[in-house]
């Protein structure tokens, strides 16, 4: 299983190819697929990043609705339809859709964020705002994370 953990800034050279964390490189190493999948979040304005047996995780959870289900509907038009798999080049390098960019207003620099199972791609600044923001969440709420039941 892959996990993505840390936060690395890289920039987009001028073709915009940027280059995977090493770490999250390293992470899917032992996949079928020599890449990564990625599609815009519908949760925030960043682009989510998943193993492609992560994909195939959630592609079977999705069997689990109902086959005329609306939420099924929307769901596979925003993961599946959107899915972009990218290969690594040589170096480590991939190129996201300029589409995928937009969504995430990133420009020239990107923020690859470690989210365990998946990871995010943010604009630096975006991430750091949404951060404070999910500190202030967290020690309002208090979460009690349960590990081993």
């Amino acid at each position: 299983m892959s996990l993505f953990l840390s936060s690395y800034e890289n920039r987009l050279d001028t073709k915009g190819r940027i280059s995977v964390p090493a770490s999250f490189r390293a992470s899917v190493s032992n996949e079928k697929f020599p890449g990564v999948v990625l599609y815009r979040s519908f949760t925030n304005d960043c682009i989510e990043g998943v193993s492609m047996s992560r994909m195939e995780q959630m592609a079977s959870a999705t069997d689990k609705m109902g086959v005329f289900d609306s939420e099924l509907d929307d769901l596979s038009a925003m993961l599946f339809a959107d899915a972009r798999p990218l290969a690594f080049d040589v170096t480590g390098r991939v190129i996201i859709p300029s589409d995928l960019l937009a969504h995430a207003g990133i420009t020239d620099t990107a923020i690859f964020v470690g989210r365990g199972n998946s990871f995010q791609i943010w604009n630096p600044d975006a991430f750091r705002a949404a951060q404070e923001r999910a500190l202030k969440n967290l020690r309002h709420v208090r979460p009690n994370l349960k590990i081993g039941e």
